[in-house]
């Protein structure tokens, strides 16, 4: 008989792996049988223009907050203590929860995959999660900005970080939008996502400090586009 528990062990790989998420109890069933999952194959070609489709844009409101470290889920997560930093579509305000990482990155952007993606994940009140998710290459510098240009101020041995989610986003601004799923089980949906097409950098220095948290290869298949709409948002758009 299936159980209903939240705490079901689930893996990338093995009887546990992806294609097995949703046997392993009715509640991961119950995500999986929202029929358009994630992540997918995003394309420029054929992508609906967002002027043309009247879109409404997704707006940041980041400041500079507190978070501390937690590894689950195959991955390490900053959750900030507040919920200050937040977004607003559609004029709905939706607070960040929770900032990951995946390796490689689970979108690919017209037919390539980058070695690193990070999740930065809103609630609305009613629960309702968006998604906000930076494709990254590494490089072995330290960089003058970006994440590491505060880790001074990054107190790792008291599982405390100070610092504004913005640096985690790229320049440019122009992004897909789509509706899909979350990634991990339960993969319920809709979910609004928003990718930047933009890559970032991340520093290898950085990440190592986290390298017994992430684990390699923590990311879920493509799944299927089928025919749901995907738009694009030019920021010279605006």
């Amino acid at each position: 008989m299936i159980k209903r528990n939240m705490d079901v062990p689930w893996s990338y790989q093995g009887e546990n792996g992806p294609e097995h998420w949703h046997t392993l109890c009715d509640w991961y069933r119950e995500g999986a049988e929202f029929a358009y999952q994630s992540p997918i194959h995003l394309r420029h070609e054929g992508a609906v223009s967002g002027k043309q489709a009247a879109f409404e844009s997704l707006h940041f409101s980041y400041r500079t907050e507190r978070f501390t470290e937690k590894e689950f889920k195959n991955t390490i997560h900053f959750i900030p203590f507040e919920c200050e930093s937040h977004v607003v579509f559609k004029g709905v305000r939706y607070a960040l929860t929770d900032i990951h990482y995946h390796l490689p990155s689970e979108h690919w952007i017209d037919g390539e995959q980058k070695p690193v993606e990070i999740h930065l994940v809103h609630m609305n009140n009613e629960g309702t999660n968006l998604v906000v998710g930076v494709l990254c290459e590494i490089v072995p510098e330290i960089l003058e900005e970006g994440p590491l240009r505060q880790s001074e101020i990054w107190d790792l041995d008291q599982h405390l970080e100070v610092f504004d989610p913005s640096v985690f986003l790229p320049r440019s601004k122009s992004h897909f939008h789509y509706v899909g799923s979350l990634t991990t089980p339960p993969t319920k949906g809709p979910i609004n996502w928003f990718v930047f097409d933009e890559t970032t950098k991340l520093s290898r220095v950085f990440l190592s400090q986290f390298q017994e948290e992430i684990l390699q290869g923590n990311n879920r298949p493509l799944q299927e586009s089928k025919d749901r709409r995907i738009y694009y948002f030019d920021e010279v758009e605006e």
